[in-house]
């Protein structure tokens, strides 16, 4: 099934190839529902910039959300240059360098052990009375997964993330105010209530003494079947219960259903089944089909032998393994054909590689109202070059 709809007679030719493309307005509807579940719980959102990190499209995101979560400095630092509002950092660790950066535009900073917490605390003591408004919290374990995946399953055995319940003991929290959960992916609101419940109960005598409390990301709520109304209700009564501000970081939910990858079909062979090479690749331009893994959809193609021609799909690199699936089409597939993959904007442009010296997609905006089109980015030898020595 095609999710991001606006773009069904969208005239691929527009665009350079590879490209993404973002539909601003698609964009913008998301985050009207975002901002509705802000409105009406009293939570406050957050974009994380670990699933899109799009900042020409900033002004816009900023106009609804609360800030950015990161995941490290540098997109600590896009978030302070580019989008404003609350910056929010978590890192499984962080360098004493990083460290110093960070406490300068950081307000909220999370600790995934009381190690880092406490050895930190001459440098985290000085930052906190030059700048009051910096918050310290620690990142939670509640040992309760909800994930199908384990590579995505914060709380699977031995997770290297958050600090289970057994290991407060004895512990001071002092100087911190606030904790964070995250133990979802791609989920909507029956698993959050339940990991609420079970967080809940191991838990929540620590809640009573925070300030704010982070549900983390992994949250579906842009998506169509999602149940809003329940999640709102929990907020409000959650934050009630605990005198807590709440806060989320959705990633996907800001940007599912918004954009495509155009690609072109560069040449036509035959190994047992006919294969088109493209002018992109999975492993560089969307690893989230091969690390998952799944089938990314495109659109006005089907299931193999499902319409008359199937073909598999392959990328550009060495990598024997840089297939994008097998899909049909009414008709024969032409060498400089454009194709779209559906639902591109989301995990892919943050984990592009020039692996093989492969160029990245171009970058662009469309508004699928006024029909207007930019190219705000592009991409050449110099951006592989100066990633190497």
């Amino acid at each position: 099934m095609i999710n991001s709809k606006t773009f069904l007679h969208f005239d691929l030719s527009r665009a350079p190839s590879p490209c993404f493309i973002v539909d601003e307005v698609a964009l913008e509807n998301n985050l009207k529902i975002l901002d509705r579940v802000q409105r009406e719980s009293g939570a406050k959102i957050l974009m994380a910039l670990k699933a899109f990190s799009m900042f020409s499209l900033a002004p816009l995101i900023s106009r609804y959300l609360k800030g950015v979560c990161a995941s490290g400095l540098h997109e600590a630092k896009l978030g302070h240059e580019e989008f404003g509002g609350e910056i929010h950092t978590f890192s499984a660790a962080y360098t004493q360098a990083d460290l110093e950066e960070l406490l300068n535009i950081s307000h909220h900073l999370v600790f995934n052990s009381f190690g880092q917490w406490q050895r930190y605390q001459p440098m985290l003591q000085a930052a906190k009375k030059a700048r009051p408004e910096l918050q310290f919290g620690l990142r939670i374990n509640p040992q309760h997964s909800e994930g199908a995946k384990p590579i995505y399953d914060p709380c699977a055995p031995c997770s290297r993330l958050g600090i289970p319940r057994d290991q407060f003991v004895g512990k001071s929290l002092e100087g911190i105010s606030g904790l964070h959960f995250h133990t979802l992916c791609e989920q909507d609101f029956p698993p959050l209530a339940r990991t609420l419940d079970v967080v809940e109960q191991q838990f929540g005598d620590l809640f009573r003494q925070m300030e704010w409390v982070n549900f983390g990301g992994g949250h579906h709520i842009t998506r169509d079947d999602y149940q809003v109304d329940a999640l709102i209700n929990r907020l409000i009564d959650f934050q009630k219960k605990y005198q807590v501000q709440v806060y989320l970081e959705p990633g996907e939910a800001i940007a599912i259903h918004t954009g495509i990858l155009v690609v072109e079909v560069l040449d036509l062979i035959q190994n047992d089944l006919p294969i088109a090479i493209l002018d992109s690749s999975a492993t560089c331009h969307m690893p989230d089909t091969m690390e998952m893994p799944y089938r990314a959809e495109i659109f006005h193609a089907g299931q193999p032998d499902e319409k008359a021609f199937t073909y598999r799909l392959g990328g550009q690199t060495c990598l024997a393994g840089d297939i994008m699936g097998d899909y049909s089409f009414d008709q024969p597939l032409t060498i400089g054909q454009r194709l779209a993959f559906d639902d591109m904007a989301h995990y892919t442009m943050v984990k592009t590689t020039t692996f093989n010296g492969i160029n990245l997609p171009s970058i662009a905006i469309w508004n699928s109202e006024t029909d207007a089109f930019r190219l705000v980015k592009q991409f050449g030898y110099q951006d592989f070059k100066n990633r190497l020595s």
